[in-house]
C-alpha cells in the first residue's frame, strides 16, 4: 500500500497526538499513523532526504513511528517455522519487489528497501530506508530511521544506530557508494559521505574526532565523514587524572580516486594505504 495521503493534514494530526499521547487512541490518529507507516513501507515517504545542500529530517514521521508502539500491543507473529512476540510485523511478500532476503534476514514494516538490495541474515529496522543495489552482509544492523543510500556495501557485522528520539534528530545515513568494514560502529546521526570508505573497526558517534591526517597540522571534524575519504580506526592521548590514555579516534589517510569505479578503487584503497576490511 502507497501512501496517498495529505500530508499537511497527516502531519498535523500525528504532531498533536505525539504531544498528547494519553489521547493518541482515536480513529483519525490510528488512520494517520497506519498511512504514515504504509508510506514509509513502501518507500513513498522517508524520514530524511537530501535537499541539494543538506540533510532534511521529517519529524512528524519519526513521531509517527513513536505512536504506532504506543497505538498497538505486542502479538505473535509467524514466520514459517521461526515465531517473533512483537508489535510491529515483519515485512513480508517479497517476490516481486527485487529485493533478495537471506534466511533469517529480517526487515521491520516500515523499513524500505529498493530493488537489487541483498539482505543477509541481519536487521533492518522500522523507519530504514535502504538503496537501491545495496548488500546489507550477514549479522550487520540497520536502526530505526538510518538512511542508507544507493550500491552501498555494509560488511559483516557491522553496526547502523537508530535515531528515533528526539525525532528532530538527525538519523544515521550513509550516502551512496560507501563502504563500510566489517565490525564498524556508525551512531547518533553522524553522515558518512558518498562512496567513503571506513577500514574494518571504525567507531564514529557524534562526539568521535574524525582526523584528517593527510595535512599538516592535521584537522578535526565530529559527526561527519567526507566523500571519498577513507578512514581508518586510530587513537590520540588525552590526560587524565590517573596518567594519559590513548582515546577513540578515526584517521583520515587518504580518499578515494577519482579515475576508477567503485569495486577498482576500493582494492587500490586498501593497497594504498593498508585498510582492513
Amino acid at each position: 500500500m502507497g501512501f496517498d495521503g495529505d500530508v499537511g493534514k497527516i502531519s498535523a494530526t500525528i504532531a498533536h497526538a505525539y504531544a498528547n499521547q494519553s489521547k493518541a487512541h482515536t480513529e483519525d490518529v490510528w488512520d494517520a499513523v497506519d498511512r504514515a507507516i504504509a508510506g514509509l513501507d513502501s518507500g513513498d515517504l522517508r524520514v530524511a532526504e537530501f535537499d541539494g545542500a543538506t540533510w532534511i529530517v521529517h519529524e512528524w514521521l519519526k513521531q509517527a513511528i513513536v505512536l504506532y508502539f504506543v497505538l498497538h500491543d505486542s502479538k505473535t507473529l509467524d514466520a514459517g517455522f521461526l515465531e517473533f512476540f512483537d508489535k510491529v510485523p515483519a515485512k513480508n511478500s517479497w517476490e516481486g519487489t527485487g529485493v533478495r532476503v537471506v534466511p533469517p534476514g529480517v526487515a521491520r514494516y516500515g523499513s524500505y528497501l529498493a530493488p537489487g538490495v541483498i539482505l543477509m541474515p541481519g536487521f533492518v529496522n522500522i523507519g530504514a530506508r535502504v538503496g537501491e543495489g545495496t548488500m546489507i552482509d550477514t549479522w550487520t544492523t540497520v536502526g530505526s530511521c538510518a538512511q542508507i543510500g544507493a550500491h552501498v556495501h555494509l560488511s559483516g557485522g557491522v553496526g547502523i544506530g537508530g535515531v528515533l528520539e528526539p525525532p528532530g534528530a538527525r538519523p544515521v545515513i550513509v550516502e551512496d557508494g560507501a563502504f563500510i568494514g566489517s565490525r564498524c560502529v556508525v551512531v547518533e546521526g553522524v553522515v558518512v559521505g558518498r562512496e567513503a570508505v571506513l577500514g574494518a573497526g571504525v567507531v564514529l558517534t557524534a562526539s568521535t574526532p574524525i582526523i584528517d591526517v593527510t595535512v599538516s597540522p592535521p584537522r578535526a571534524v565530529k559527526g561527519s565523514v567526507p566523500p571519498r575519504a577513507v578512514v581508518i580506526p586510530g587513537t590520540q592521548a588525552k590526560t587524565f587524572p590517573g596518567g594519559v590514555f590513548g582515546t577513540p579516534c578515526a584517521l583520515v589517510i587518504g580518499t578515494r580516486s577519482e579515475s576508477t569505479d567503485r569495486k577498482t578503487s576500493l582494492n587500490a584503497a586498501l593497497r594504498d594505504f593498508g585498510v582492513s576490511v
